[in-house]
């Protein structure tokens, strides 16, 4: 929704956004305290790689706690298969295939989310919470062209145009440049006197790459990843300058699990009268992966298993943070990851050779990047002490119902050109039910579309390769439609769509119809009727 629009229909009334917050809060005050609101989105990590998953090669106590003090669903859904779209369809409730610039982002792009897009967070603040974001965010920065960054002054569009009141984030990932934490639009640490550039598409002369250098790497690439080196790792894209603002790749962890726990402490709702949401994304385990050193060995599979456990140990912290401050029994955590696991995705880092039996993905087939289950289901843990009871459940659930979620829990209505697919899913959410989402929308990466509907999966006929090798995944492409008995072929080895055409055309056919639909949340469909 545009954000003006909001503002006028607002002042019809002459109600400034700051009063309507208060009101928000304040008429749910005389009924129940407004929770707070911490989502902890992991990076990478797979329906196999938690304890409370089936996990045994990986110890996460404090993953484990939480799902046992929760809700632990077995068929959640991230949106897709790649980073940048889920996190686009977390916050914006829009399915990202709806947009063709949701694609994996440079480090180096406009801001995808438009400043005048109505996200869950401008929700959340107009309902009365302060709000932050910390950690990975890899949804662009600035507007306009490619690579049109102030890098050396403010840095906006970011998330304060969207609705975060602090922000400590990554540009991108750990993997491509600039290789820098940004905080509230700034660069941390920059030196004036070394301005930084960046670059991706012509590198900076006299620089060392990996593809030219690689006597100065600590760890080397397995495919791409050869261009700028910072702290002794190449990345993709080209940087210069800025260098006491360089991150420490294994300090990175540290840097945001301290801010996340910082935001909490200041944000005390007793203190300041309002409820916080804070949004932290994890950069574990996300390429390339190198944990502190009081990590390094905590598993037998090398960096990829050790960064499991320090994942565990952030979520450890935000945890034990609560608890301290007397917060945990009205907080609402919400634990999940944006895609499924790779194993090998893109450095020499052991993770293949040391894998052993450990299996990322559960039973599930495929991985980052797939049109298979283990592309987008997902590990997804909800726990609210005082109105949550703790269980397993099998119910169907996608992120893109984050937005509706929180709707219904704060009281503050989403407008009805925002968020065009989220439902209020928050009975199930909240273990009040055990019905699922009537269907699932997935995309993976080449941005083919499946249907999930009941425990019958569609995926359409593609062209795009079957298999990538170098990531050595199973990308769930084939020139036929394919059709899963999910509920009795959860590894979908058996392909139905011979056996059952009327379902595949009904399937397709709904299918269709609902990408072309550019609203399917049910409340404004039922208004526009």
């Amino acid at each position: 929704m545009l954000k003006e629009n909001i503002v006028k229909m607002k002042n019809i009334y002459l109600i400034p956004v700051s009063s309507l917050a208060l009101i928000s809060v304040g008429c749910q005050s005389k009924m129940e305290t407004p929770p707070n609101v911490v989502v902890i989105y992991a990076d990478d990590i797979g329906y196999g790689d938690l304890g409370c998953y089936g996990a045994t090669a990986v110890k996460t106590p404090n993953v484990d706690r939480l799902a046992a003090e929760g809700v632990r669903f077995t068929s959640a859904y991230a949106c897709a298969a790649t980073c940048t779209p889920s996190r686009y369809g977390l916050l914006t409730g829009q399915y990202p295939f709806r947009r063709n610039d949701t694609g994996v982002a440079r480090g180096d792009a406009p801001m995808i989310i438009r400043k005048d897009q109505y996200t869950v967070a401008d929700l959340m603040k107009d309902a009365g919470y302060n709000t932050g974001v910390v950690g990975k965010w890899h949804l662009g920065l600035g507007e306009g062209e490619f690579n049109s960054q102030n890098w050396n002054g403010l840095i906006t569009p970011g998330p304060s145009e969207i609705g975060f009141d602090y922000s400590y984030i990554m540009a991108a990932t750990g993997d491509r440049t600039p290789c820098v934490l940004i905080e509230d639009g700034y660069i941390e640490n920059l030196d004036p006197n070394d301005p930084i550039e960046v670059s991706y598409t012509t590198p900076f002369e006299g620089e060392p790459l990996g593809s030219t250098h690689p006597e100065l790497l600590k760890m080397h690439p397995s495919h791409g990843h050869d261009m700028a080196i910072v702290n002794g790792i190449s990345r993709i894209g080209y940087m210069r300058g800025g260098k006491s603002a360089w991150w420490v790749d294994e300090n990175i962890a540290d840097s945001i699990t301290l801010k996340a726990v910082n935001f909490i402490e200041n944000n005390l709702p007793e203190k300041i009268g309002k409820p916080f949401f804070l949004y932290f994304g994890a950069h574990d385990i996300h390429v390339p992966r190198t944990p502190h050193p009081r990590f390094v060995g905590a598993t037998d599979m090398g960096p990829r298993g050790d960064c499991i456990v320090e994942f565990d140990w952030s979520v450890g912290q935000i945890l034990e943070t609560l608890d301290r401050l007397g917060l945990s029994e009205n907080t609402l955590v919400i634990l999940s990851s944006d895609n499924g696991p790779v194993v090998d995705d893109g450095y020499q880092d052991e993770a293949v050779t040391r894998l052993g039996d450990h299996r990322p993905a559960g039973i599930y087939r495929g991985g980052k990047y797939s049109a298979f289950e283990a592309g987008t289901r997902v590990p997804f843990v909800v726990r609210w002490p005082s109105k949550v009871k703790p269980g397993v459940s099998e119910a169907a659930v996608s992120q893109i119902d984050f937005f509706g979620v929180m709707s219904k829990i704060t009281g503050n209505p989403v407008p009805d050109d925002a968020a065009p697919d989220t439902f209020d899913s928050s009975d199930t959410w909240l273990g009040k039910s055990d019905q699922g989402r009537e269907y699932v929308m997935v995309q993976s990466a080449t941005n083919q579309v499946s249907l999930i509907r009941d425990h019958w999966k569609l995926i359409p006929p593609s062209r795009h390769s079957r298999y990538n090798p170098q990531v050595n995944i199973e990308l769930g492409h084939d020139t036929i439609p394919q059709l899963y008995d999910l509920r009795n072929d959860p590894e979908e080895w058996q392909n139905l769509a011979g056996d059952h055409p009327e379902r595949v055309e009904a399937l397709t056919g709904e299918l269709m119809k609902l990408k072309n639909t550019e609203v399917t949340r049910p409340q404004v469909v039922k208004n526009n009727e």
